[in-house]
């Protein structure tokens, strides 16, 4: 039974594929109109907030992380991206609402394309890791040409979540409010501008942050672009578990929310 609804989900997608290229383009479009500036946005955000807090960790709490630069970066990058595409995903199926009540589409739809669209703006985020790169003469190792599984299997963990948050907000619309409380601690317990250093924090507290999929992912993004080293099976398998299991989970809590959604809208 479980795989005639996992085949038919498939079919929905390859179906509906259009549809969700389409509403990604469009949320793309949105969210540059009136700029300026527009994609090069994608490129600047990331290097302007870099800028300033290595001035501030580097010299105003004198952070010691080797090439602080590049480390503060890859982490901010992978991090900005699991914060918007999810928040994007909680509000779309609300924000589709008239749509939704008129014509049949699948409604898994509209958080995959909120992710897919945030996926495609950290794309061009990569150009300002590959500025600081050459900025701070960092080696370029075969290892580097690796960037993308750790993106990819974020992404899966993403839609996950982003399945779950967006069935939760048609049902409670608390959920909207407590989740940026919730990615604001879920931010500073992942190591983004602080080491994972027993000098710095305590072993309770590193075996702690060891549980977030999100110190997992920016872990295995950095030790290729920043070290040019390949994780070891930990970090492949923390990677692969979290963002399946998110992704299972994500489509059968939302599946079973659904049914109801058009009561709610």
């Amino acid at each position: 039974m479980k795989l005639i609804k996992s085949s038919k989900a498939v079919q929905h997608f390859l179906k509906y594929r259009p549809l969700l290229k389409e509403l990604v383009v469009r949320d793309l479009k949105v969210k540059y109109r009136r700029s300026f500036l527009g994609y090069l946005w994608s490129l600047l955000n990331p290097l302007l907030m870099m800028v300033v807090m290595t001035v501030v960790f580097s010299f105003m709490f004198r952070s010691n992380i080797e090439n602080f630069p590049l480390y503060l970066i890859c982490g901010q990058t992978l991090w900005n991206f699991f914060n918007e595409s999810t928040n994007m995903a909680m509000y779309s199926v609300l924000n589709n609402g008239a749509l939704i009540k008129k014509v049949y589409i699948p409604k898994f739809i509209f958080p995959l394309s909120r992710v897919l669209s945030s996926f495609v703006t950290m794309s061009f985020s990569l150009v300002a890791i590959l500025i600081v790169m050459i900025a701070t003469r960092t080696p370029f190792h075969w290892q580097v040409l690796l960037f993308p599984i750790p993106m990819l299997l974020l992404l899966v963990f993403c839609m996950g979540i982003g399945m779950v948050l967006s069935g939760l907000a048609v049902y409670f619309r608390d959920v909207m409010h407590l989740y940026g409380v919730i990615t604001m601690a879920w931010m500073y317990a992942t190591p983004i501008f602080y080491p994972l250093d027993p000098e710095v924090l305590p072993q309770q507290i590193i075996d702690l942050i060891k549980l977030n999929p999100m110190y997992h992912y920016i872990n295995f993004f950095r030790q290729l672009v920043l070290y040019g080293d390949v994780p070891g099976v930990n970090t492949w398998f923390a990677c692969i578990a979290s963002a399946l299991v998110s992704l299972v989970v994500g489509l059968a809590i939302f599946r079973k929310m659904q049914k109801n959604f058009i009561l709610y809208l």
